[in-house]
């Protein structure tokens, strides 16, 4: 294999660690970690598909910065109660679409499974994530992530990051 097929293997295992990683956080309810997955002038949105497609701005979640990261999960740890449950992230290998310099556009796609103690598992949110990654002296980092779903209901409330 020549060089920059190693090189493109390596950075496709990069990102897909980065995934499996940034997923098992939320998994495991590490939400303090959850910032920490991206640079401190991120953005984080999560927009219905028919808004997206259409290029309407209006999204559940849209976080401007690390900081507002923060605040979304002392939220979520500190001040707002719900039935308990958990969660689990299927994500698919990502797709590179894009590679310059530092930055990379990548998309994957993912499946957000829900389960209540003493309940069945539910398919709770499936879209496709669309990433720019940047490479940092602590390794990748997303710049943005932006969580398309597909469905038009969300069950209940969007509490948890997608």
């Amino acid at each position: 294999m020549t060089e920059p097929g190693i090189q493109r293997l390596m950075l496709q295992l990069e990102i897909d660690q980065l995934n499996a990683a940034y997923a098992a956080a939320l998994d495991e309810k590490r939400f303090g970690d959850w910032p920490g997955f991206f640079v401190e002038d991120a953005c984080y949105k999560v927009q219905a598909r028919e808004n997206f497609d259409r290029g309407l701005p209006l999204a559940l979640i849209d976080l401007e910065s690390q900081g507002m990261m923060k605040d979304r999960v002392y939220g979520v740890t500190q001040t707002i109660y719900h039935a308990p449950y958990h969660t689990r992230h299927v994500v698919s290998p990502a797709q590179v679409l894009a590679q310059e310099g530092i930055r990379v556009r990548t998309q994957s796609h993912y499946a957000v499974f829900r389960t209540r103690p003493g309940d069945a598992s539910e398919v709770y949110n499936v879209g496709r994530y669309i990433d720019e990654i940047v490479r940092t002296a602590e390794g990748l980092r997303f710049a943005s992530r932006l969580c398309v779903y597909d469905s038009e209901m969300v069950l209940n409330s969007l509490i948890y990051p997608i």
